[in-house]
């Protein structure tokens, strides 16, 4: 495989067979993440279960310390005191049939999440085909179809961020910026790492976390010597 100049000279700064101290492999990641903006670091971590299996599923919803370094814009669906509460937490935008309506002849997307009272999920469930594989369905375990509207908009806003197994058994997950420097970072990969060590499922066999792996956007992977799970 063919590699960018950068990218090339990233993969000579560090050793690619080795599995650092986190703090370690964070400073490696943070100083290869040397594109014109400000990089997304992320976490990815492999774990020893079977997505298959509905007894072996792994998600949760979880504020980080310091945020995502990413400002969200949020569509609340529901009314009266719930839409009036959600207007009044921040929400980037507020409606009922009207939005869903937008969404389905407008095509439009201009929100990242989208948040919604019980009784406006029939209205939701509309446009579900069109929700779902953009991953913008509002799902009670994530916390977005709540009563508390005004709660789960001041938590996206906050910074919570959802880690969810996919197909091959991994969880990526943003946590943070390159700006936010090793500290914060690191505050937010323990905060993560525990979130995901708590959520291990009771049917789960053998070694729990099979590998541990940092990354910035435009940078490679560093391995993390992970003991825990």
């Amino acid at each position: 495989m063919k590699y960018g100049k950068k990218y090339a000279e990233s993969l000579k700064s560090y050793d690619r067979t080795k599995a650092y101290d986190a703090t370690e492999a964070m400073n490696v990641v943070l100083g290869n993440a040397k594109a014109k903006f400000d990089e997304t670091v992320e976490l990815h971590v492999r774990l020893g279960i079977d997505p298959r299996q509905a007894d072996q599923q792994v998600r949760g919803v979880l504020v980080l310390p310091n945020g995502t370094g990413k400002t969200k814009k949020v569509l609340v669906i529901a009314k009266g005191e719930r839409a009036d509460a959600a207007q009044a937490a921040g929400a980037d935008f507020v409606g009922a049939e009207e939005m869903i309506q937008k969404i389905q002849t407008e095509n439009w997307f201009g929100f990242d999440v989208m948040i919604t009272t019980p009784d406006m999920m029939g209205v939701v469930g509309r446009i579900g085909r069109i929700l779902g594989p953009k991953g913008l369905m509002p799902n009670p375990k994530s916390g977005t179809v709540t009563m508390d509207v005004a709660k789960a908009v001041a938590e996206v806003k906050a910074g919570k961020v959802e880690y969810r197994l996919d197909k091959t058994a991994i969880i990526h997950c943003p946590i943070g910026k390159k700006s936010f420097g090793t500290e914060k970072l690191m505050e937010n990969f323990t905060a993560l790492m525990d979130a995901i060590i708590k959520a291990k499922p009771a049917a789960a066999k053998g070694q729990y976390v099979k590998s541990v792996t940092l990354t910035s956007t435009m940078g490679p992977g560093v391995k993390v010597a992970y003991t825990r799970g």
